[in-house]
């Protein structure tokens, strides 16, 4: 059965175009496009207007599970490098308005009329999140060969941003790795390989295809209220598995519920974040991270129709999204 899984999903795969690195044989380079020198959204090329109407078609019409995570003050956030936790905090209040009256309409109608406001602020990669494919590059460039030097402005990249992302409407595959192991949870620092891919796909009776939304449950999600928790050591991707998705199995994107995405420390002593800068710069393949995976793992349901979109930061490397996973008929 495993090897029936490998072959079919490796013959779909070839219809798949591919990146084509620089050439320098002595170090990775980041990809050159096969849509074009403009492209922006890499493998995000592979949804067609057919594709998008083939996997609505089959939604039984059932209740959407919600794949976003909840954001608090004291959150699970990305603190490695020293980027800003998570905050909010009220601008209007009912009582500081009646005190203050910024609208100047009186004492009278602020009692009558309650007024709330609030404010936030983040690092782009918190929460459930779209990494666009200028946050990691190599060599002084990004995704398609677009430099630092010449798009990278005092207000963001202006090419390659979380704005050129269009919204993503595709068939959504899980991998729940926990369950096909018999555990609740991988253990820490556990790098998921490409045979635990394949295997939980035999499992499941699962066939990935071209142009998926490869989603994979590390179980992590369990302990997301409890920050420190959260993110100590996470279980991640490794780069074989990362290499296994797109250039066998074909896919467009890929996720977890995870923050740090990859297994870490790294295994590459030239890269602290090869699967990182793989899968964006080299192959032009969004990341999800923070996916709540725990609803479609409990209903055991492996595939769906994915919906989502990230705000349009313009210029940011990334974007908060809300996705939602739709149930599919038989």
């Amino acid at each position: 059965m495993k090897q029936l899984v490998s072959a079919s999903v490796a013959a779909l795969a070839l219809s798949v175009p591919m990146a084509q690195a620089q050439p320098e044989p002595d170090r990775p380079q980041v990809g050159l496009s096969p849509w074009g020198a403009e492209d922006q959204i890499g493998r995000l090329n592979l949804m067609t207007a057919d594709s998008q109407a083939a996997i609505l078609g089959r939604i039984s019409g059932g209740a959407p599970y919600d794949l976003s995570v909840e954001y608090f003050i004291g959150m699970p956030s990305w603190q490695a490098a020293g980027d800003p936790h998570y905050r909010l905090w009220m601008t209007h209040t009912p009582h500081g308005t009646e005190v203050d009256d910024p609208l100047g309409v009186g004492h009278a109608m602020n009692t009558h009329v309650g007024y709330t406001g609030a404010a936030v602020s983040m690092y782009t990669h918190t929460g459930t999140h779209i990494d666009a494919l200028v946050h990691f590059g190599l060599n002084g460039e990004v995704w398609n060969g677009f430099s630092a030097d010449e798009h990278l402005g005092d207000r963001g990249w202006r090419v390659g941003g979380a704005e050129a992302l269009p919204p993503i409407v595709a068939r959504g595959v899980l991998l729940d790795l926990p369950a096909f192991k018999g555990v609740d949870m991988l253990e820490d620092g556990y790098r998921i390989t490409r045979a635990d891919l394949v295997e939980t796909a035999a499992a499941q009776g699962l066939t990935l295809e071209p142009s998926d939304v490869v989603l994979i449950r590390t179980g992590r999600m369990q302990v997301y209220e409890d920050a420190q928790r959260y993110m100590q050591n996470p279980p991640g991707l490794g780069l074989d598995a990362a290499r296994y998705l797109i250039e066998e199995a074909g896919a467009m994107v890929v996720g977890a519920d995870n923050l740090s995405f990859e297994a870490f420390p790294s295994e590459d002593p030239d890269n602290y974040v090869p699967v990182h800068t793989y899968l964006l710069a080299e192959q032009g393949a969004p990341i999800l991270e923070l996916v709540n995976l725990e609803g479609l793992a409990r209903d055991g349901v492996y595939q769906f129709a994915f919906v989502g979109g990230g705000l349009k930061l313009r210029g940011a490397d990334a974007a908060p999204m809300r996705p939602l996973a739709f149930p599919l008929r038989d």
